[in-house]
């Protein structure tokens, strides 16, 4: 039943996209704010790639998929070849079968870089073309962080560079109601001294600062790890934040015991969290955002990623009644303005010569816009046109994407799971319940022991 769905599922993808290479581009080259130049004089010097097919395969399904079919339209137009991607909810499996067995796609499509470094140490992969590493260090918001989480062990244990970031997204935003702080007075910070200022003071005013919900069935707490992460990007350097989530440094590192506890600044105090801090634990994070929409409001910030407005009240208009900040850095710590957050990442897995060029394509505006401009699609791209982005809440993430001077991945995804998506989830819940941090940091470095 999976092989003939999946054989399905690639006769689809060939007819739509030779439906596209026929000259069905999306959108009309010259018009409208794209990139066209840029295209326009690589698509002069492109190969000509006719009758070659370069396939790729990822977890994008509808609608992501027949919009990235819409892009490869253009690399299809340049140069003559046939662009397959082929999209599966069980791509993370399906990848390894296939490069195992000798038929891997040309460029496989990673939601995250763990399954990508694990193959390079396998041989699985192929490294990136070297100009690839230096462009991204000058075109990208960030560039050297992304290069960084591309660059895996090979098999002999030489790092490469094998893995190219596309469409990423912001986990570093706080939202809040621009009429609520209009009628108090406050200013959005800019600082995290002027974030701990404003809360002070809207507790002074008599009001409440913060909406936090850690609940989520199951996965109760990871809103708390969120937190913690962006807190160690903010508080210490990037390579101390590597060293926490592969366990160099042990978890309940004085460090990272200081993070917590700055989370506990914010968490711990019934003044400052709506329904007072004994409430956090128990509250579902998809309810959580709601009380800044109250009349009168029960709060009047809340940090959470890009995909929350989900769950925001409907009819909520973004710049009206809802628009966010970047969670900000300490203007004292002098490190920069760091970004949490994930994406996907392309890697060869079968090199040609239509491979290599389908690379460079992905180097140009061009090939981001599109997507941007039909979807909830990012990209660190300094040179895309922010026009074209399909509304204005993605243009203000895009801007904080490529104003960012360290990019980091969600850090409890990158631990092992009995600790990421296990005893961390569990001890912010313990800490939200008055656990000290000290004793919520020992008991889990003692569960990462126990794996080892």
């Amino acid at each position: 039943m999976k092989l003939t769905l999946y054989a399905g599922t690639a006769s689809l993808a060939l007819t739509a996209s030779a439906a596209l290479a026929d000259g069905h581009l999306k959108f009309t080259p010259g018009e409208g704010a794209f990139s066209w130049d840029s295209y326009s004089a690589w698509a002069e010097n492109a190969p000509d790639l006719s009758g070659q097919t370069v396939t790729v395969s990822g977890p994008w399904l509808q609608p992501e998929d027949d919009v990235f079919r819409s892009v490869l339209a253009y690399f299809s137009k340049a140069t003559g070849a046939e662009a397959i991607y082929t999209g599966s909810d069980s791509f993370e499996q399906q990848i390894v079968i296939d490069a195992e067995a000798g038929s891997a796609p040309n460029i496989a499509v990673f939601p995250q870089p763990g399954l990508a470094a694990d193959m390079a140490a396998r041989g699985l992969l192929h490294p990136l073309p070297a100009t690839m590493g230096p462009w991204t260090v000058e075109n990208y918001g960030a560039g050297q962080s992304w290069v960084d989480l591309g660059t895996y062990a090979d098999q002999s244990g030489a790092d490469q560079h094998y893995g190219f970031f596309y469409n990423v997204n912001v986990k570093s935003l706080v939202w809040y109601v621009p009429e609520n702080f209009e009628d108090a007075g406050y200013d959005v910070p800019e600082t995290m001294e002027d974030l701990r200022a404003l809360t002070e003071e809207i507790v002074a005013d008599g009001d409440v600062p913060w909406c936090i919900g850690l609940g989520s069935g199951a996965a109760t707490g990871w809103p708390a790890t969120d937190w913690v992460e962006d807190i160690m990007l903010r508080t210490q350097p990037a390579e101390v934040y590597d060293a926490w989530t592969t366990n160099e440094i042990p978890f309940n590192d004085a460090r990272v015991v200081d993070a917590i506890e700055e989370f506990g600044w914010f968490v711990g105090d019934d003044a400052k969290v709506s329904g007072g801090a004994g409430a956090v634990a128990t509250t579902d994070f998809r309810d959580s955002p709601k009380g800044m929409f109250a009349a009168p409001a029960e709060c009047y910030m809340h940090r959470q990623a890009s995909f929350v407005p989900a769950f925001f009240p409907e009819g909520i208009a973004f710049g009206e009644d809802v628009d966010f900040f970047y969670f900000p850095s300490y203007e004292s710590k002098d490190l920069g303005n760091p970004v949490l957050g994930g994406g996907t990442l392309m890697a060869i897995t079968d090199p040609s010569d239509a491979t290599t060029a389908l690379m460079e394509f992905f180097q140009l505006p061009l090939a981001h816009e599109v997507f941007g401009a039909q979807s909830g699609f990012l990209t660190p791209l300094k040179t895309v046109n922010p026009e074209t982005y399909l509304n204005d809440a993605l243009r203000g993430q895009a801007d904080i994407l490529v104003n960012a001077t360290t990019f980091r991945f969600d850090g409890s995804d990158l631990m092992p799971g009995a600790v990421g998506a296990g005893s961390f989830w569990t001890g912010m819940v313990d800490f939200a319940g008055g656990k000290d941090a000290s004793t919520v940091a020992d008991e889990i470095q003692q569960s990462w022991d126990a794996l080892k």
